[in-house]
């Protein structure tokens, strides 16, 4: 398999079923992610939410990717304090992950344990050190400052 670098976008943050969502998308070049595919991505995304209650403050990170075989949202969800609670789901064809439908907006949980791809991996890094900074240093959490504070948008893989 033949590696190569894809494009890294920032959205603006958004309030989703309570919790407050950074969001990046990584396209495979030549691609694009439709407003439609957006839309049922973050109407899907409560449903990778933790089911569990807890006093974190409510963030969660998105990567959303669009690849030649389909899209993968991966939701990070900060959780006690300094754990991230992952989900993934999927659209399109993609028997080996749990989807058979070709449908690029009809996303569904992936059954497997996965956390991401070496495209989708680089703004944990990011998102981690933002974490510390903003919410598990200062005195108070500051929950602005770490909406705030997103991985810069070009190339992303290396």
């Amino acid at each position: 398999m033949a590696f190569y670098e894809k494009q890294l976008a920032v959205r603006q943050p958004l309030v989703v079923a309570g919790r407050h969502v950074k969001r990046y998308e990584v396209v495979t070049p030549g691609l694009v992610i439709t407003d439609e595919i957006r839309e049922a991505a973050y109407a899907f995304l409560p449903t990778i939410y933790p089911d569990f209650e807890d006093p974190t403050p409510p963030a969660t990170v998105t990567v959303l990717h669009r690849s030649a075989a389909g899209m993968y949202l991966n939701a990070y969800n900060w959780v006690w304090d300094n754990v991230l609670h992952c989900r993934t789901a999927v659209s399109g064809d993609q028997p080996f992950l749990g989807s058979t439908d070709p449908d690029l907006t009809r996303f569904s949980v992936i059954p497997k344990d996965l956390i991401g791809c070496v495209w989708e991996l680089p703004p944990l890094d990011h998102e981690r050190r933002a974490w510390v900074r903003h919410v598990l240093e200062p005195g108070e959490p500051d929950l602005d400052g770490y909406l705030a504070d997103v991985m810069a948008e070009g190339l992303v893989g290396r």
